[in-house]
């Protein structure tokens, strides 16, 4: 129900009590003596929102009124307090803890058929028996082919309680009559290691998506493969990480630093100062790390960055990082939904808050990055604006720079062919992906000898392919984009989105950091090194 504009005078009659009652109700270490002498402000809002239920003229969602209200504080605090509603805490939940439970696909809706891109390795539907293009028409004799349903809602069919069956009847290429799949639904991770494999001899690369419960397990793990395939310098990925839980970053940071080494500290309206510090846990102390960030790392991932400039540990390479030196702690509300309020800021081992301004409101906080787009600072070290009053120094003499984000050590421009707004466009809404299912549909035979080291260097991208590529956005997709300037961008994107529904997890990082011009600059690195940690 959308709250109606003449509702609106409540919201502002309500802000105040309404402010009151949620700050009493926060997880705070203060006594209730301490915080209120009474809990009549709190009765107050109470009896006005009995009086709206039960008195007003009109039916009046007081749900809405409650939702809004609270989303209009939060605004007023800082950029990064919000509220996550009830219906969203299961996904958000999800995402933050690194699995969820379903059959274990990923699925395109094709000629209105759910069709499978993939199986998840080791998943219930590969145990099954399921396969990429396989066309689900029916779940529990549920018809789910010709209907007009959302992902949303074929999501909501096809998860369920762990450990529950879920009947599939499929229909497959090659077979006279659809098979049936009897599909135990299971625990299924949300990856968040997206890729991890030798870039040289010596240089091993791990890309993290984000920082949720799951990722130091992740990063451990691959950590360790690599350093038994002989990696003794590694590539940390953290480009478009928007961050995640400070602990799990604490754990990966505390793998690359010596004992007692300060990874941060955070200090809180009191100022009361916490410190964190690595442990003796590190088992990839001795070799060098390259952190690659641009300006949407964020937060978590600042912090990694930060943390290993500030002990003179590895190279930060790539372009300033966004600017986020605030720390949210997630609190339940009582009826389902939450706020992630921020209760501290943290600090890098020199005493940096990288946290930028956001003093003239978050509409202007927000429109920072499109201020550093015109700028020139994504193309041009040199038009990064610094403060002399925020230059700290490292224990080895490097000057680093707060407010506003980490300053790389190493700057890559963007790259304006592999990251031009085009490519972006139809990277983000899926079309590289889409047509590269349909591409598959075609001839799936014609893959099935390619193992994925053959396909990564030998495969390549026709002419005549871009052409349908451009025929399928132009008719399918009813849109004028014409990409005549990055021909060979849009060949490699199409040939990573093969990749992907062919091999898996890594395969699309392999095939676009082929051309990727920051990867390329740490691999130059690392062969041209001169360092000491």
């Amino acid at each position: 129900m959308k709250l109606n504009k003449k509702y609106l005078p409540l919201l502002l009659g309500t802000a105040i009590a309404l402010g009151i009652f949620i700050g009493g109700s926060l997880d705070f270490n203060d006594t209730a003596d301490s915080l209120f002498t009474s809990n009549s402000k709190k009765d107050k809002l109470n009896r006005l929102i009995d009086y709206i239920d039960h008195d007003y003229v009109e039916e009046v969602n007081t749900d809405s009124i409650v939702d809004v209200t609270v989303n209009g504080i939060l605004e007023n605090l800082d950029p990064h307090s919000v509220y996550i509603p009830k219906e969203n805490m299961q996904s958000v939940t999800e995402n933050m803890k690194g699995d969820f439970v379903g059959i274990g696909i990923s699925f395109y809706t094709h000629k209105d058929t759910i069709t499978v891109i993939r199986t998840i390795e080791k998943g219930p539907s590969e145990r099954a028996g399921l396969k990429g293009g396989d066309r689900i028409i029916t779940a529990d004799g549920d018809s789910l082919f010709g209907r007009d349903l959302t992902n949303g809602d074929l999501v909501k069919k096809l998860k369920g309680p762990k450990n529950t069956d879920v009947v599939l009847e499929v229909i497959r290429k090659g077979e006279p009559k659809p098979l049936k799949f009897n599909v135990t639904r299971g625990v299924i991770p949300i990856v968040s290691v997206d890729a991890a494999y030798m870039l040289t001899e010596t240089l091993g690369y791990i890309k993290i998506n984000r920082f949720a419960e799951s990722t130091y397990k992740e990063f451990k793990k691959e950590l360790t493969k690599l350093k038994k395939e002989g990696a003794t310098e590694i590539a940390l990925d953290l480009r478009g990480n928007p961050g995640g839980f400070l602990g799990v970053a604490e754990k990966i940071i505390d793998e690359f630093l010596e004992n007692n080494k300060l990874i941060l500290f955070t200090k809180n309206k009191k100022g009361k100062i916490e410190n964190s510090y690595a442990t003796r846990r590190g088992s990839f102390e001795k070799g060098h790390v390259y952190v690659l960030i641009d300006e949407n790392s964020a937060s978590a991932s600042e912090i990694v960055a930060g943390a290993l400039q500030d002990n003179d540990k590895g190279t930060i390479v790539g372009r300033r990082s966004y600017g986020k030196g605030l720390v949210q702690r997630e609190m339940q509300l009582g009826d389902g939904s939450a706020v992630r309020l921020t209760v501290s800021r943290y600090y890098t081992p020199t005493g940096r808050s990288i946290q930028r301004a956001y003093e003239n409101g978050n509409r202007d906080y927000f429109d920072d990055y499109y201020s550093r787009i015109n700028s020139g600072e994504l193309l041009d070290a040199e038009k990064i604006e610094v403060a002399d009053s925020l230059k700290f120094t490292t224990p080895k003499g490097k000057i680093v720079y707060g407010g506003g984000g980490i300053i790389p050590d190493v700057f890559v421009p963007l790259d304006l062919g592999m990251q031009n707004e085009t490519i972006t466009f139809l990277q983000r809404r899926g079309y590289f992906n889409n047509f590269a299912f349909e591409q598959l549909e075609k001839d799936r035979a014609v893959f099935k000898d390619f193992s994925k080291a053959d396909y990564l260097i030998n495969f390549e991208i026709t002419d005549q392919v871009v052409e349908e590529f451009q025929k399928y956005l132009n008719v399918k997709r009813k849109t004028s984009i014409v990409f005549i300037t990055y021909k060979e961008e849009v060949k490699q994107y199409i040939k990573a989105a093969l990749a992907n529904q062919l091999f898996g997890t890594g395969a699309f990082e392999e095939v676009i950091n082929q051309k990727d011009t920051m990867v390329n600059e740490v691999i130059h690195l690392s062969l041209n090194k001169d360092f000491t940690n």
